[in-house]
């Protein structure tokens, strides 16, 4: 594990979460005629409401390549990472692993956060469109890498626990243009999902690490 990794775990920066980037947000607007393509194409339903065509910080960076590769722009991801970074909550009760087996099955669903379910509707995390998790299934994708062994591997330090809860947390607080999603940041799985899906990766009884 490297310094660097092992410093962003830390967090130690927490105080540049506050830093203002009014500055340099000017630099990034949306074109008008784009966002008045989206406003009248999408229209609320169900729990999918407007704001979602809105772009966050980190999403209005990752779209401007231009910005994004300059000075300006990798100075403002460092400073967005660093704030994401501090704003993850850790474990309420201190235990990271739940069942992997529950985790198993949360990542099988891509269930959620759709206009056709309610706020009553179990998301789950959709973890093999992107990634491969298990041998035993051959379905998955490839956008994300290949998690097997992921346990086995890393083992079960602190270092790791806290590096990987962040990054199923909030992925872009290590990489601000991570197509990752932010589970924590928009609760799309609960503290006990997180704990499974925790579990399925570090658990050496997981399909995961066998």
């Amino acid at each position: 594990m490297n310094k660097t990794l092992i410093k962003l775990v830390a967090g130690t920066s927490l105080a540049l979460g506050g830093i203002a980037l009014s500055n340099v947000a000017l630099a990034q607007k949306a074109d008008p005629a784009v966002q008045a393509v989206m406003d009248r194409s999408f229209r609320e339903q169900g729990i999918a409401k407007l704001d979602r065509i809105q772009l966050d910080e980190f999403q209005a960076l990752c779209s401007d390549e231009k910005f994004r590769d300059s000075p300006e722009g990798k100075k403002k991801a460092e400073t967005l990472q660093t704030a994401a970074l501090a704003a993850i909550k850790p474990p309420s009760d201190g235990k990271y692993l739940g069942s992997w087996a529950a985790g198993e099955k949360i990542a099988q669903s891509g269930r959620g956060s759709t206009w056709t379910d309610n706020v009553k509707t179990v998301n789950g995390g959709g973890c093999y469109n992107c990634h491969q998790i298990s041998k035993q299934e051959i379905s998955h994708g490839t956008i994300g890498p290949s998690l097997l062994a992921y346990g086995k591997t890393r083992g079960n330090s602190d270092v790791i626990l806290t590096y990987t809860w962040n990054r199923i947390s909030n992925s872009k607080a290590y990489n601000a243009c991570s197509n990752m999603p932010r589970m924590q940041h928009f609760n799309l799985l609960t503290e006990q999902q997180i704990k499974d899906v925790m579990a399925l990766l570090l658990d050496p009884a997981s399909p995961v690490n066998k």
